[in-house]
């Protein structure tokens, strides 16, 4: 987490406010490496909160003080003790998350394989997803060579230890020679001893690929280099002596100014839309992995602690529960989540930001992620009732249990509370998704959606126009010659597409023989489920079938909607009022179903 900020004890000589967990267990299925390597979570980020405390022991219990975040429990009961750091990077859970290696292990039955050879790669745990260390993995020894230089005590003297975790520990150094000679950095060390299986040494592996790829952004932490010896990993890092943003929010009492606030989040949002970009979810967003590079009170932050991200595919979605309780996205408990997890956790920052206090918030970790899933944030309670609407539905539209309606963080950046001429709008990776679909869709289906962008608001249109001229359109139009150029000046499909390029390129050929105005591109751009989570959509929806019924809406059957909608005869019954007995159009109810479509849920309903 914190590994890159020399920040000492702070909390821990802020003992009433700071709470102590052991940290002896991990999810299986990934390495609890980063977690614990981290000098700040040291102090006061605990693994995860027990349900019952153990008194007179440091490593085992802990000794509770009052939570400095406002409670949401009602007047006159008294909260039970809240840590100020962030419980469970790792979660218990009643049963393990699916294990990786069972894709891998699927294959290598097909292939008729019973044990996997050392140097193929990550060694799976057992079938079962335990913990590691026992079955056919302990009988085949672990590859601990990374390939990395092995001089690092020529180059750096590393100098007093500044945190301790579970799997090493971070150093202050200073360089010996060459760049940085006599520059003061910042030194994580991992222990090998502590890599008991091929997913932990994989972890290690990811996240130094990871910050090499990411070190172009001003608010990323600046890698620098890594070493190895036949003990330790050595990952050398940018310095920041600024402290964490969790500090500073404490100092603050727990509430920022709007102004102050969007200052904030404004640099959040501009490195995660960049790790978006490159196909990189954090999964571990939170205000104790933000630093200060300086004390100034104006000093620009830097995200660290990649240990638990990972490279994501579009349309791919990552099962594995890793994360923080408090900043944890409803669809990571499920286990089915993509880059959306990120914005969640974004939302939890700015709520915090702007009124002081946790928008979920338990006793216990099963009680958050019950909050999480079940509960709504509080936007009754002072200070909200004197925020400005615009900030109040940003949060909102970032803390929606519905990943599909959150805004993504190019378009939190072009959102009315953001915006500002000065605020550039990142490229939206987003924008490939949709424009993609939308080439590949029947013409009744881009008749919708064309119909569906006349309604289009204002302040939604800001962020279509950002995109479109960062396409770099010729002659007011763009075709798939500017969705390659884009992507040549920019690494995204080196990293994020890798060899799945041509495959994606492919699936926009149809953009080989036309060109898009503006006015198509927004029907192709535009996301239904993202327009409903909007406070107009009954308005835009209305606006966009008045148009549907001019120019797209044509005598349909049940049987054809099914097909253009991808649902079996099972669903017909639910289709049966989206058309009208008196033309055999859809209606209007059947208009905006046809554009969100029908859940699997919806369409297995059991009667009762």
């Amino acid at each position: 987490m914190g590994q890159c900020c020399a920040k000492g004890a702070v909390l821990s000589d802020q003992a009433p406010q700071s709470t102590s967990f052991s940290n002896n267990e991990a999810a299986p299925g990934r390495s609890n490496d980063n977690s614990s390597n981290n000098h700040q979570s040291a102090a006061k980020s605990p693994s995860w909160v027990p349900t019952t405390p153990v008194a007179g022991d440091s490593n085992n219990g802990s000794s509770y003080a009052a939570s400095p975040f406002q409670s949401p429990l009602p007047h006159g009961v008294p909260p039970s003790p809240s840590p100020s750091g962030t419980p469970g990077r790792k979660f218990k859970w009643p049963l393990p998350p699916p294990s990786p290696a069972k894709p891998i292990m699927r294959m290598m039955r097909k292939k008729g394989q019973t044990k996997k050879t050392p140097k193929q790669g990550p060694i799976p745990e057992d079938e079962e997803g335990g913990g590691g260390g026992g079955g056919e993995e302990s009988e085949v020894p672990l590859d601990k060579n990374f390939g990395y230089p092995k001089n690092i005590a020529a180059k750096y003297e590393l100098g007093k230890e500044v945190g301790r975790g579970h799997f090493g520990h971070t150093c202050w150094a200073k360089g010996k020679k060459g760049e940085l000679k006599g520059e003061s950095v910042a030194v994580k060390v991992i222990s090998k001893a502590k890599m008991t299986t091929a997913i932990a040494i994989e972890d290690v592996r990811r996240e130094v690929k990871i910050l090499k790829s990411l070190c172009g952004h001003k608010h990323m932490i600046r890698f620098h280099d890594a070493f190895e010896d036949g003990n330790n990993v050595y990952i050398v890092m940018e310095l920041c002596e600024g402290g964490e943003l969790l500090d500073r929010i404490l100092s603050r009492g727990g509430r920022y100014t709007e102004e102050d606030a969007k200052a904030i989040v404004v640099q959040i949002l501009g490195v995660v839309s960049y790790c978006h970009l490159q196909g990189v979810v954090h999964r571990d967003l939170k205000p104790e992995n933000f630093l200060f590079t300086t004390k100034d009170e104006d000093a620009p932050m830097k995200i660290i602690d990649f240990g638990l991200s990972d490279y994501v595919r579009p349309e791919q979605r990552l099962n594995d529960i890793v994360g923080s309780a408090y900043y944890v996205a409803p669809e990571v408990l499920h286990r089915s989540y993509s880059v959306e997890a990120d914005m969640w956790s974004v939302g939890v920052i700015t709520y915090i930001l702007l009124c002081g206090s946790r928008p979920f918030w338990a006793r216990t970790e099963s009680g958050i992620f019950r909050s999480v899933l079940r509960a709504d944030p509080n936007f009754n309670d002072s200070p909200w009732p004197s925020v400005s609407a615009e900030a109040k539905d940003f949060v909102k539209r970032l803390l929606n249990k519905d990943h599909r309606k959150r805004m993504t963080a190019a378009q939190a950046l072009s959102h009315p509370w953001i915006r500002s001429e000065a605020q550039e709008v990142p490229l939206d990776i987003f924008i490939f998704k949709t424009v993609k679909s939308y080439v590949r869709a029947t013409p009744f289906r881009r008749a919708a959606l064309k119909a569906l962008s006349k309604g289009i608001p204002e302040d939604e249109l800001v962020y279509l126009r950002a995109q479109f001229e960062l396409l770099e359109p010729k002659d007011g139009h763009v075709s798939l010659d500017n969705f390659r150029a884009v992507s040549d000046r920019s690494v995204i499909f080196s990293v994020l597409f890798h060899m799945k390029t041509i495959y994606f390129y492919h699936q926009l050929e149809p953009l080989s023989y036309k060109k898009m105005g503006f006015e198509e591109f927004c029907a192709a751009a535009i996301s239904t489920y993202q327009l409903e989570a909007h406070d107009g959509w009954d308005k835009i929806a209305k606006t966009a079938f008045d148009h549907f019924e001019q120019e797209g809406n044509r005598v349909i059957s049940v049987q054809e909607l099914a097909l253009e909608m991808n649902l079996g005869p099972a669903a017909h019954s639910l289709l049966a009022d989206c058309i009208r007995t008196s033309d055999g159009r859809l209606s209007f109810l059947g208009y905006t179903k046809f554009l969100r479509g029908v859940t699997i849920r919806s369409t297995n309903t059991r009667p009762r």
